[in-house]
């Protein structure tokens, strides 16, 4: 790989700190509920699509409409981020940075009432010139549908672009899109290992994001 042609960045757990808040709320809403958590539960919905993760929860013995349960958890969490989305450290900062060089994507699992909230609250939204849930593609991670959605909005190759990933399904769809991958391992729920070993670099937080990351992830790969 030569030229960096995009970074296309995921939501929950790169710049937000909040794959603990989707774990809080589905878990006490399936409790609340008469639900019956199972022990996989949180790396099973991790990068699900929100038609999913729905559909799941009522397998699990929530009652309601995967399309009710799907509004009630959303509304849930947009309360629990309320107008200030809990933003990891350094997390605008490596953004802009990557912006000022790079067209950018945002590949994220969460619904897009969520992204928007959090990109508005936080000025990142002018600074991603393609955006996609993946609640707008057929499938959600570990497939590759949401960055292959992102890259073509890009009007780029996925060949040719970076994604930043923190999760275990994650780094898996960027993987099998045929992207480059840069992981920021969540603390919270760490990354299976095999999954880890997908991506050509690592860093231990998204403020360590640097331009010079990623142009050595792109040249790691091609080497």
């Amino acid at each position: 790989m030569g030229e960096v042609a995009a970074v296309v960045f995921d939501l929950d757990g790169v710049l937000i700190d909040s794959e603990q808040v989707w774990d809080d709320v589905r878990r006490a809403y399936v409790a609340e509920r008469g639900g019956r958590w199972e022990a996989d539960s949180t790396s099973r919905m991790m990068g699900m699509s929100t038609a999913e993760w729905s559909g799941y929860l009522a397998e699990i013995g929530v009652p309601g409409s995967a399309a009710d349960i799907a509004d009630e958890v959303l509304r849930r969490v947009a309360d629990r981020y309320g107008s200030a989305p809990p933003l990891l450290p350094g997390a605008v900062d490596a953004v802009r940075a990557l912006a000022a060089l790079h067209p950018l994507g945002l590949a994220s699992s969460s619904a897009r009432m969520l992204i928007e909230l959090v990109l508005g609250h936080t000025g990142l939204a002018g600074l991603f010139r393609a955006v996609v849930s993946s609640e707008e593609v057929p499938r959600g991670k570990p497939a590759p549908d949401v960055y292959l959605e992102a890259t073509r909005r890009l009007g780029v190759p996925a060949g040719d672009c970076v994604a930043v990933e923190d999760s275990t399904n994650g780094l898996r769809a960027a993987a099998a899109a045929g992207m480059v991958v840069v992981a920021v391992p969540n603390p919270h729920f760490p990354p299976d290992a095999d999954a880890l070993r997908l991506a050509s670099a690592r860093v231990a937080t998204t403020a360590e994001l640097t331009p010079a990351v990623v142009q050595a992830a792109a040249a790691r790969a091609g080497a």
